[in-house]
């Protein structure tokens, strides 16, 4: 009998490691502090032949308490693709500060059979004991953050106090801010902020402007299109006459959403803080006009579109309606009353329909493309002193068909199509 030995095959894989790394300002010593971890983790796997290291993913000037950071959400996307098994941070309160959102992503990632380890506290969420050591952990880290916010509330009224600046000059259109954190005037786009100002005086209106801008290619300061809403906004902002208005928004809480101040917290107010792009009388002007068109605008109770948009599915008129973001949409009046046992309805973005000139009640049409909601409209009825022409006589059928669309009387139906047969013969 000869025996013979047959070595097993070691086809055990090697673990794919990721890091994972979290800082919550953009300040220097933060950002230092990012780099730092990144080359920690670097160091860590360079030299390691037993696992395949995939890199760090790092969030900059992102709060822990916030779920959608880019590079979380990828790192969790390529989890769920298998690519990832093995996810180390340095403690809880990097890769989260919220307790639910910790213990959600655990569990996840434990029916995946993926681990997170935390470093700082020794833990292994697919060890047996890490889950109950961890909510316990996730549970501090919730308290350090509720004490954090509370503190950093504190910090930014008492430099409100001061006068000092706090804003984002990225998404400001007009102005840069300095080294020493001071509002400085940016040339190509405050003549932007100039001609907006002058046409308002000049008489066009805040959607006409909007829609010159978008006509002649400039940009928002966030590279979007321009809406009578975003004009508004320009025409009302103190800072462009050189003043300053501190805390017009305060938020709610930790997690709490952003609120305008309407005297919930205290304001404060700096007059020829920095230099002005407008004069303070061209300003002045402009506040006057503007309340002045409100208060007709107020007093008549009509806009562009009122009574001019029917449904498609009931044929009620769509009145006008402005959402908790500010945005302006027309809905179904009868769905409105009655709700959607008596319609399907209609809710449509006024930005997407802007454009259109009506002259006449329109049905709206609504249709899906790509996921995307698309808008038309049929049945404008065509000015009584216009005149048909000869190669509209001959195509009688598409009258017909707008009349019948507009669900108008039979009458008006009846009256074109005898007009299109008299043409004809």
């Amino acid at each position: 009998m000869n025996i013979r030995k047959i070595e097993a095959k070691n086809n055990k894989r090697k673990k794919r490691i990721c890091a994972y790394v979290r800082v919550s300002t953009t300040n220097g010593s933060q950002l230092d502090s990012l780099e730092n971890q990144k080359v920690y983790f670097e160091k860590l796997y360079a030299e390691r032949e037993d696992v395949d290291f995939l890199g760090v993913f790092c969030d900059k000037g992102i709060s822990g308490s916030k779920y959608d950071r880019p590079d979380f959400q990828t790192m969790l996307d390529a989890c769920r693709k298998g690519q990832i098994d093995v996810i180390h941070t340095k403690s809880i309160s990097r890769f989260a500060r919220d307790l639910i959102n910790v213990l959600e992503i655990s569990r996840e990632l434990k029916t995946l059979g993926i681990d997170i380890f935390f470093e700082e506290q020794n833990i292994h969420t697919l060890s047996n004991e890490g889950e109950v050591v961890l909510t316990v952990l996730a549970s501090l880290a919730e308290e350090e953050l509720q004490s954090m916010s509370g503190n950093q509330r504190w910090s930014f009224r008492r430099k409100f106090q001061k006068g000092e600046l706090l804003i984002n000059a990225k998404r400001f259109l007009g102005y840069d801010l300095n080294e020493k954190g001071e509002l400085v005037i940016n040339k190509a786009e405050a003549q932007i902020v100039r001609t907006i100002f002058y046409s308002y005086l000049e008489g066009m209106g805040t959607h006409r402007i909007a829609k010159k801008l978008n006509e002649g290619k400039v940009s928002t300061v966030t590279g979007k299109k321009w809406y009578d809403s975003t004009i508004r906004n320009i025409l009302k902002n103190e800072k462009y006459k050189g003043s300053l208005l501190l805390q017009k928004y305060f938020h709610d809480g930790v997690n709490g959403p952003k609120k305008l101040n309407q005297g919930q917290v205290e304001q404060y107010y700096i007059e020829d803080n920095h230099e002005g792009i407008v004069s303070k009388e061209i300003w002045e002007k402009v506040q006057v006009k503007m309340k002045s068109r409100s208060r007709i605008q107020g007093t008549n109770k009509t806009y562009k579109f009122s009574r001019m948009l029917k449904c498609q599915y009931c044929g009620s008129t769509l009145k006008r309606q402005v959402s908790y973001k500010k945005k302006i949409v027309w809905c179904c009046s009868k769905y409105i009353k009655e709700g959607k046992n008596s319609c399907k309805g209609m809710r449509i973005p006024e930005r997407d329909i802007e454009d259109w000139k009506l002259s006449s009640p329109v049905i709206v049409l609504e249709r899906i493309e790509d996921g995307e909601k698309h808008y038309s409209y049929t049945g404008q009825k065509t000015s009584a002193n216009s005149q048909i022409s000869n190669s509209e006589k001959g195509q009688g059928s598409p009258l017909v068909f707008e009349c019948l669309q507009t669900k108008t009387n039979s009458y008006q139906v009846m009256r074109i199509r005898l007009i299109i047969t008299v043409n004809i013969s």
